[in-house]
């Protein structure tokens, strides 16, 4: 595992910025022009998104976490990738360690929505 240094101070107030929900990962699709992207199609309760995450190279079977709740940043502003528009982002642990990452999961399940904070 890659140790990273701490990060510069944040503010309190810089994290209520964000909007971290759960939500359950219902589809993983493949799309087939990129060679690591696939589209989450994520529930959260009063809503659902589209959002796209590199996985095909870091997991032999990415459909293995249709089903498993996983936390999400909701608000970032949507970003086009692959010419498809992603409408959040995944929050996962170790790829920034250059370990294979895992979903960062809650204890035991929650309503999809559930804010996070």
């Amino acid at each position: 595992m890659k140790y990273l240094p701490v990060k510069p101070i944040a503010e309190f107030s810089d994290l209520e910025k964000l909007d971290i929900r759960i939500g359950t990962i219902e589809k993983v699709e493949d799309i087939e022009k990129s060679d690591k992207l696939v589209r989450l199609i994520v529930d959260f309760g009063e809503f659902k998104r589209n959002i796209l995450v590199g996985l095909k190279k870091e997991r032999e079977n990415p459909k293995e976490i249709e089903g498993k709740q996983a936390l999400f940043v909701v608000n970032l502003a949507p970003k086009k990738m692959m010419g498809e528009e992603s409408e959040g982002m995944l929050l996962d642990i170790g790829y920034s360690n250059e370990i294979t990452p895992v979903l960062t999961t809650p204890e035991k399940a929650v309503p999809n929505g559930a804010c996070a904070g």
